[in-house]
């Protein structure tokens, strides 16, 4: 799946079924629903949901917890937008 073929499946209701958890997250998050995006990651270890975990907590404002997972996924702290870590995130992991 390609970057644009992520955000055209924001049309629909569900995720694409092919796409990881890590994805999946971002996918509910740009749906809206940061509680489900959270909830997909929060128990998971490796870096790439460390670093998805980090801009969930950066998006909700929790930057101490952010700061934490950014730590984890061995990643510094965005400097930018949120839309725009959103896209850098889909762009490094799709």
């Amino acid at each position: 799946m390609t970057a644009v073929e992520f955000e055209q499946s924001l049309t629909q209701h569900i995720p694409p079924l092919e796409l990881s958890l890590p994805l999946q997250s971002l996918w509910w998050d740009a749906k809206g629903n940061w509680k489900k995006a959270h909830d997909l990651i929060d128990h998971l270890e490796d870096l790439k949901s460390a670093h998805i975990h980090a801009y969930l907590h950066r998006k909700e404002g929790d930057l101490w917890n952010a700061l934490y997972w950014y730590n984890r996924a061995k990643q510094f702290e965005f400097q930018g937008e949120l839309e725009e870590e959103w896209k850098s995130l889909l762009d490094k992991y799709i």
